[in-house]
This record gives C-alpha cells, structure tokens and sequence, in this order.
C-alpha cells in the first residue's frame, strides 16, 4: 500500500441522466459553499440537456461540461471524468446530492489526507432527516435474504456507496477507478472491496449531505436486469471471494471499518 498524496486540490465528477434542476441546485451550492476545496468539476450529461446557467458572479471552480453522443455506464462516465486528473483528490457525486446549506469537502478531505485512509464518505440523509443506508454489508446471498425478506438491519459495514466518496487520487489511479464491466450497479461495491483489499480503509468524516436518490431497479425492469446481472459479476469476482473470507473475522459496526 502505498502513502496518500498529501497535496491539495479537488476535482469533482458529477454525471447527469436528465437530472438537469437537480444538477443546477447541486452546483450552486457548491459555488457557494465549497469554493474554497473544489478545484474543478466535470460534468458529464449522459442524455441531451442544457448546459446549468452559472451564477451571478461565475463559477468560482473551473466547470467542463462533457456531452456523450451516447449514454455510458456509471463507471465509465467517471472513469473518464476523472482521467489524468491533476488534483490531489479525486470526488465521485451524485446529481441528486444537496449539500444542505454547508460545505462537506473540507472534513472529507481531512479524512482522506489521514494515513492509510483510501475513500471518505459522508453519513446521508433524506430530505426529512433520516439517516439512509449507505453503509453495507457485503451482499451475500444470505444478506440479502435477511435485508429484502426479513428486514433486518444490516450487522457489518463492509462498503458505502458512491454518491458521494473522495479519494486520493493515487489511490484512484492505482485502483484505475471503476470496473466498467459493472455498467450499472455493485460498481461501488466492487470498488470498496477492492480498496480494501489493498489494504486501504474507509473512513466516515463527520459531515452530513441529503441524498434524497431511490433504486430505479426497486422500478423499472432494465435496471432489475442491470443490477441483477452485475450482482452475478461481483460474486464472481476475485474481491468478492477475498471479501467473504477477510471481511466477517473484523468484527461489526463502523468503528471496524478496514481495521486488521
């Protein structure tokens, strides 16, 4: 494992699918509260849409505007957003973030520049307040069962989601981002077991954001194929396997999160 980049700067992802309102409220916010940690951020519209009208004043980052001739998977959208990025840290965010009148990047990038950290990660919350599931256990077969069928709450934290995640950029180049054979969902989850296989951590600052997003395949039959499908890669997959065996003997709860 190598050390974190200790260097300053931050380039921000966000990806839009039609999220246009949602988007121009996002980066708003950001301009102005977070002008002060973000460098740069790219968005990426993945469908056709206006370009989001800048503020009175301007952006106070530098903001490129990506079009995609055709739609591209979540992983590859940032993987490509976030290519040769110059800045210290790196940050995947959701469209449908709201930053909820405060600035979370400077306690995420202190906990980022901390040793051994590999992705820091805010706790989200919906639009009333209520803390959301971010954090997971990994999804076994027998998770899923006690999550979906018996509504139990999840007993480990073993990876968070992506809707909001900073990571040194060394730590993004050496992990070469998402795996872009997840074209939607466990592309998160993929990456979190990865990371820490590597032997980096996760660690959760002390900030908040409103993440008010809901499963599209709980909705629509595509994203149950997509989401099924990339269920059946990540059982495959070699971190899965390293996962099942290393992950259960750390204990339960986030204090534990990448402990040895």
């Amino acid at each position: 494992m190598g050390s974190a980049d200790a260097g300053h700067g931050l380039a921000v992802s966000i990806v839009s699918h039609g999220h246009g309102a949602s988007v121009q409220a996002l980066l708003h916010g950001m301009a102005a509260h977070s002008a002060g940690a973000v460098t740069r951020v790219v968005l990426t519209l993945n469908l056709p849409e206006p370009e989001p009208a800048a503020p009175a004043g301007g952006w106070p980052f530098a903001l490129e505007v990506r079009r995609n001739a055709a739609p591209l998977g979540f992983g590859a959208n940032h993987n490509r957003a976030l290519a040769g990025a110059a800045e210290a840290f790196v940050c995947v965010l959701n469209p449908d973030v709201a930053l909820a009148a405060a600035d979370p990047f400077p306690a995420l990038l202190e906990q980022a520049r901390r040793p051994g950290v590999g992705c820091a990660y805010p706790e989200q919350v919906d639009a009333q307040g209520q803390v959301q599931d971010s954090e997971r256990e990994l999804p076994t077969p027998a998770a899923l069962w006690r999550r979906r069928v018996l509504g139990r709450r999840e007993a480990r934290v073993d990876w968070v989601n992506a809707a909001c995640m900073v990571l040194p950029q060394r730590v993004w180049q050496d992990l070469r981002g998402f795996d872009e054979a997840y074209f939607m969902y466990c592309e998160d989850v993929d990456l979190c077991l990865r990371l820490r296989r590597a032997g980096w951590v996760l660690a959760r600052a002390a900030v908040r954001v409103v993440h008010a997003g809901q499963r599209a395949s709980h909705r629509r039959w595509d994203h149950l194929y997509w989401h099924v499908s990339s269920l059946l890669r990540l059982w495959r997959s070699p971190a899965y396997r390293w996962a099942c065996k290393a992950l259960p003997a750390r204990g339960t709860g986030t204090g534990n999160i990448g402990a040895p």
